[in-house]
């Protein structure tokens, strides 16, 4: 196990094409329910306790090994917006290209051909970091703090935010990432012998609805 890949796979600076997307961020922002680093830390905690354990749960689940056609699946029944379902497939289309070029593999070859046109993001994250040497811990982690630190950066931008702050409201969030990672790698283990059924299917509502109305939206900063 490398921990220098977990670095090269965290880095916001990896070429995943997660910089063009808010996390919903932009929505909450015109909505009035991010106004400051107070409503952006509260916003981050949710994201991370109901997609972000989602998301990091599958990713764990790719990392162990467990069937990734039956984990996209999975994560299609736990995206009900299609215009999430778009935007997972595109980040995991653009995770998949960095992914190869980096750690190329036969398994992220057989994923990238199974879906074409993307499979979801974390199921691409996970492999890639199966691909890597790494662990389910780890694929846990790198997932669960993109559910949170996208949001955090984009609200930078939106809001003219104070970067401290935004890097202050993910520090104190940095324990509860840590239960999250640990509960998604609980759940992956399970799915090993019950399935993916056994995987979390924890919901956020509101995100739901916000994307599909920003995606109609005529001008936008952010693709989601």
């Amino acid at each position: 196990m490398s921990r220098a890949a977990l670095l090269v796979l965290a880095d916001g600076r990896f070429p995943a094409g997660g910089h063009a997307h808010s996390g919903g961020a932009e929505a909450a922002v015109r909505a009035g329910r991010i106004t400051g680093a107070g409503d952006l830390e509260g916003f981050c905690r949710g994201r991370l306790h109901t997609t972000g354990l989602v998301s990091a749960a599958l990713a764990a689940a790719a990392a162990l090994g467990v069937d990734p056609m039956s984990l996209d699946a999975a994560a299609d029944a736990r995206t009900p917006s299609p215009a999430l379902r778009i935007v997972a497939r595109k980040l995991g289309r653009q995770l998949m290209r960095a992914a190869r070029a980096t750690w190329p593999s036969a398994e992220l070859d057989a994923l990238a051909g199974a879906f074409p046109k993307g499979a979801h993001q974390p199921v691409v994250l996970g492999l890639a970091a199966r691909s890597a040497g790494l662990g389910p811990l780890d694929a846990a982690y790198c997932s669960a703090y993109e559910s949170v630190s996208g949001p955090a950066t984009a609200a930078v931008r939106l809001l003219s935010l104070d970067p401290f702050d935004a890097t202050g409201a993910l520090a104190r969030l940095a324990p509860e990432l840590d239960r999250v990672a640990d509960r998604a790698v609980e759940a992956a283990r399970q799915t090993v012998d019950a399935g993916p059924d056994a995987l979390p299917a924890a919901s956020a509502p509101l995100l739901e609805i916000a994307a599909q109305a920003h995606a109609a939206w005529p001008v936008r900063l952010f693709a989601s």
